[in-house]
């Protein structure tokens, strides 16, 4: 049996993932996708990965983690560096999706930014709304969207 690489990614990146690994042939990529509810626990994310990663070298030559550091507060990265394995660079997929730099001219210019991806967008009632509580307690959105001044959406797909 050929050895492939594992890729563990965050499900909120599924779509940009399946189109990279089809559009440049990445036939012995095996991915494995995590629920991208975690991200509203973010202290779940390193356990859960710690657990996946475990024994990964039986397995596969090589092995990547497409997520940035998602609120784990450096957890995420002493569980990688536990395994030898590294991720995508930044804090958040918001940082990777429009570069280091542009995401730090963003959050200088304005802290209170909240930002959308085309998956969030998609899945703002299950993962906000209701994965939030929103839905049965609505007088929560103030505590979370209060201190927000302004709303960047770095869509992934192209738009005419």
């Amino acid at each position: 049996m050929a050895r492939t690489s594992l890729l563990l990614a965050c499900g909120a990146l599924a779509k940009e993932v399946a189109w990279l690994t089809r559009s440049n042939g990445w036939t012995c990529l095996q991915v494995r996708y995590l629920p991208a509810d975690w991200h509203n626990h973010p202290e779940r994310i390193a356990p859960e990965i710690d657990r996946r990663l475990t024994g990964w070298r039986d397995h596969y030559n090589t092995c990547f983690v497409a997520y940035g550091d998602c609120g784990t507060g450096g957890l995420l990265d002493a569980v990688l560096s536990k395994h030898g394995v590294e991720r995508l660079p930044g804090a958040h997929c918001y940082e990777f999706f429009s570069g280091t730099e542009t995401f730090g001219q963003m959050m200088d210019e304005e802290p209170g930014t909240f930002f959308l991806t085309d998956f969030l967008v998609r899945h703002f009632e299950k993962l906000i709304t209701k994965g939030l509580g929103l839905d049965r307690h609505p007088q929560l959105q103030d505590m979370y969207f209060g201190n927000y001044q302004r709303l960047v959406y770095l869509t992934q797909l192209p738009h005419p």
